[in-house]
């Protein structure tokens, strides 16, 4: 894969980047609502900025990269893809952060499910995920694996960057919080508690340290929609 990357002229040429472009790439989806919602800011949404500044004072974008795929050892589907992929500082600190966009669409299968007649592979990325994050198995069957290789996937970038820290934050665009108790419950495996557009530090002592959060962005009306998020 190519290294380089191109500035972007709108919300629009997100599109191409996506597993699914024709699926994915609805109104009032996640995908479309985090383009508009990151192109329309010029730099960090405002929600993004304050949970950042639990980091340090006056957070500011220095790159984000769409759909960014990060390589994970065991299983066919190699990389976890993000929906987006951004370096910031916040006061004397980089940060590498992964962003997971959500409306109705849920995180993707739980553990009890994921782990059904798992492969070797499968099993080989879980142990790699747990040591990287310090989670010891058995995991709770609710926990959702979505979660898990978008966390690490920061983790890997921080160190691969050479970020003062690490931070995988959830930003929602549902006016109910929808799905919230099973990041809460992610969260709760580090002896932490969850709140919303909070940034809670969940390995302070981690190489490097590792904050998630969940900041609530624009809210939209999507009574009618579906859950449709099938993307890896």
């Amino acid at each position: 894969m190519v290294k380089i990357y191109l500035p972007s002229q709108g919300a629009e040429e997100w599109r191409r980047l996506l597993a699914d472009p024709a699926k994915h790439w609805r109104e009032g989806y996640s995908a479309m609502c985090l383009a508009k919602c990151w192109e329309n800011a010029i730099g960090l949404p405002p929600e993004i900025a304050r949970l950042l500044t639990s980091v340090g004072p006056s957070a500011e974008l220095l790159v984000a990269l769409p759909e960014h795929k990060v390589p994970l050892p065991g299983s066919n589907r190699g990389d976890s893809q993000n929906d987006l992929f951004a370096l910031a500082r916040a006061g004397d600190h980089t940060v590498a952060v992964t962003i997971e966009g959500k409306v109705d669409e849920p995180f993707d299968q739980p553990l009890g499910l994921w782990l059904a007649n798992a492969s070797n592979g499968k099993r080989k990325r879980l142990a790699f995920i747990c040591d990287l994050l310090g989670l010891t198995q058995p995991l709770p069957e609710r926990i959702r694996y979505q979660l898990l290789h978008r966390t690490a996937s920061a983790v890997i970038e921080a160190r691969r960057f050479k970020t003062d820290a690490a931070a995988m934050i959830v930003h929602s665009f549902s006016s109910t919080r929808r799905w919230f108790e099973d990041y809460a419950a992610f969260v709760a495996l580090f002896a932490a508690t969850a709140e919303p557009d909070q940034l809670v530090c969940v390995r302070p002592e981690g190489a490097p340290p590792l904050y998630v959060g969940w900041a609530s962005g624009e809210i939209h009306d999507h009574k009618t929609l579906k859950a449709m998020d099938t993307r890896p």
